[in-house]
């Protein structure tokens, strides 16, 4: 398992470090890029997802979908991955209400980038190469931001 450890002291630097991963995703072709989103509450899971949906040129606003549990957004015709779904699974409590979500049919979909905020309440269903980021707070605004893959 390789890691990179980033301290980050505001949202400046969080979008740097964004736009240095998005250059490193993997495109699949067996199924989706999973990026599996852990830490603190606020500690800037969902703004992460915005910086990276940014970056692969979404426009649309993107939010937080706890109320929603997911979202997906088509990405412009240039990019690698064909679509973002934003997930936030903190509001799953049994692994049975993914079957309605159609959570394995996305998790095979090419050309996906599939996003899920607080994926350790769901770490069973997720495949096992997975980009896990972590973020905690340390101390005021700063955080540590920990990127693991296989």
């Amino acid at each position: 398992m390789n890691n990179q450890q980033y301290t980050i002291s505001d949202l400046t630097d969080l979008k740097d470090l964004v736009f240095d991963l998005v250059k490193n995703l993997p495109l699949k072709s067996d199924g989706a890029t999973v990026i599996a989103l852990s830490g603190d509450l606020g500690a800037g899971k969902t703004t992460l997802v915005q910086f990276l949906a940014k970056s692969l040129g979404v426009t649309e606003v993107v939010t937080s979908p706890t109320f929603t549990i997911m979202k997906g957004y088509e990405l412009p015709p240039d990019q690698s991955f064909k679509r973002l779904i934003h997930m936030d699974a903190y509001r799953i409590d049994d692994l049975a209400e993914l079957a309605p979500l159609r959570f394995n049919e996305l998790l095979a979909m090419p050309k996906t980038l599939f996003c899920i905020e607080w994926a350790e309440k769901i770490s069973q269903a997720l495949p096992e190469a997975v980009i896990k980021i972590q973020i905690n707070h340390i101390k005021g605004e700063e955080r540590e931001v920990v990127v693991s893959w296989a």
